[in-house]
C-alpha cells in the first residue's frame, strides 16, 4: 500500500508510472486537475489516443448499473492489438464493486484511469485504490505557486516557448484555482506567442485575463477603498454601458465574502501577508486590496454583506430606475464607511 501526497503527483506523472500498477484513481476538488491528469494517463499509455479501440471510455453510472462492464472491457483485446486505455468518467453512484473485480488478476497491456470528484478518506472506491497494490490514488488539490509555474512552464514548452521569469510571475498571479480555466489562460497565451521563441511581459498583459477578477474590479476596489468620487464615476460607466445593477452589487457581494474569508483565515497576519495568500489576485490590485483589508474588520463585512443581500434582493424587486438608485446609494455608503475607517 502506498499513499500517495499531493505535491507528489506531477513528479510521479512525469517519471512515469509503474507498468504493474493497472488502476489509477484521480480525484480531488480541483476538477479541472483531475480532468487533466485522467487525460494525460490515459492517452500516454496508448499509440494513439484518437483511436476509439485503443482508448475507451466508460461513464461511471455505467458501472454502477453493471459491476462486470469494466472487467469485460479489460479483458478484450483490442482490434490490432497494442496496448489500451479504459478511461472511466465521474459517476454520482458507487461502482468501487466494478474497480475491485479488476483488482483481483493482473492486467496485460491495459491501464484502467479513474477519474472521480472529492473522495472522503472513507469513500469505498479512495479505501479500495489506496490499500490495492496493483493501483494508485492521485490526490488533486488547487495548484500553489511552483505547481503554477511548473504548468506554465510545460504547456508552453509544448508550443516551442520559453517565458521570462517576470512575466511567469504575472501570469501565475492572473491564473485562478482551477487547473482547467488556468490551462485555457495559458493555452491562449501561447497561440497569441507562437513563433517568437519567449514570452514576454507585455504579452502576458496583452492576451490573459485576470480569471479571478471581472471588469467590475475598478467600481468595486474603490468602494471598499473609500474612494467616493471613483465609484461615483465608474458607476455613471457601467450603467451607461448597460450594466444590469443586480451585477454590480452581486459582485460587490462575492468581493465582500473573499475579504471576509482572508481576514478569518489569516487573523493574525498583517494586511499585505494577507494579500499574499489571496489566489488569482492580479498583481495590480494588490495596492488597493491591502487597504480594504487593514480597514475592514471580520464583524464590519458581516454588516456590509447583510447590507448587499438586502440590497440585491431589492433591485431585482424594482423597475431600472429605482435599482439603479438602490445600488449606487449602496456603494457609496459602502465607500463612505471605508472612507470613515481610513
Amino acid at each position: 500500500m502506498t499513499i500517495v501526497k499531493a505535491h507528489e503527483v506531477e513528479g510521479l506523472i512525469r517519471r512515469g508510472l509503474d507498468p504493474r500498477i493497472g488502476v489509477i484513481l484521480v480525484y480531488g476538488p480541483d476538477t479541472g486537475m483531475v480532468f487533466d491528469r485522467a487525460k494525460r494517463l490515459a492517452e500516454a499509455f496508448v499509440a494513439d489516443p484518437a483511436d476509439p479501440f485503443a482508448l475507451v471510455k466508460i461513464d461511471g453510472d455505467t458501472l454502477a448499473q453493471d459491476a462486470g462492464r469494466l472487467a469485460d472491457e479489460a479483458g478484450t483485446v483490442g482490434l490490432f492489438g497494442g496496448a489500451r486505455t479504459i478511461w472511466v468518467r465521474p459517476g454520482s453512484r458507487n461502482y468501487a464493486p466494478a474497480v475491485e473485480a479488476v483488482l483481483g488478476a493482473p492486467l496485460v497491456d491495459t491501464r484502467i484511469v479513474v477519474e472521480a470528484g472529492d473522495l472522503a478518506k472513507t469513500a469505498p472506491l479512495r479505501t479500495l485504490c489506496e490499500r490495492s497494490a496493483r493501483a494508485l490514488a492521485l490526490p488533486c488539490y488547487p495548484d500553489d505557486e511552483r505547481a503554477l509555474a511548473e504548468l506554465i512552464d510545460r504547456t508552453l514548452q509544448e508550443s516551442g516557448l520559453r517565458i521570462a521569469r517576470e512575466a511567469r510571475e504575472v501570469l501565475a498571479a492572473s491564473l485562478g484555482g482551477d487547473r482547467r480555466a488556468s490551462l485555457g489562460e495559458i493555452e491562449k497565451l501561447a497561440l497569441y506567442a507562437q513563433g517568437q521563441g519567449q514570452v514576454s511581459l507585455d504579452d502576458v498583459e496583452a492576451v490573459v485575463s485576470d480569471v479571478a477578477g471581472s471588469v467590475l474590479n475598478t467600481l468595486i476596489d474603490a468602494a471598499f477603498a473609500g474612494r467616493t468620487a471613483e465609484v461615483e464615476r465608474d458607476y455613471r460607466r457601467f450603467r451607461h454601458e448597460g450594466m444590469d445593477p443586480s451585477v454590480m452589487l452581486g459582485s460587490a457581494l462575492r468581493h465582500a465574502l473573499t475579504l471576509l474569508s482572508t481576514r478569518l483565515a489569516n487573523e493574525r497576519q498583517s494586511a499585505g501577508a494577507m494579500v499574499a495568500t489571496w489566489r488569482g489576485l492580479h498583481f495590480k490590485r494588490k495596492p488597493i486590496v491591502e487597504t480594504q483589508l487593514a480597514r475592514w474588520s471580520p464583524p464590519a463585512l458581516r454588516h456590509v454583506l447583510r447590507l448587499l443581500q438586502e440590497a440585491v434582493l431589492a433591485c431585482r424587486r424594482s423597475d431600472a430606475e429605482l435599482a439603479h438608485a438602490q445600488a449606487s446609494g449602496t456603494l457609496l455608503r459602502i465607500a463612505t464607511e471605508a472612507a470613515r475607517r481610513g
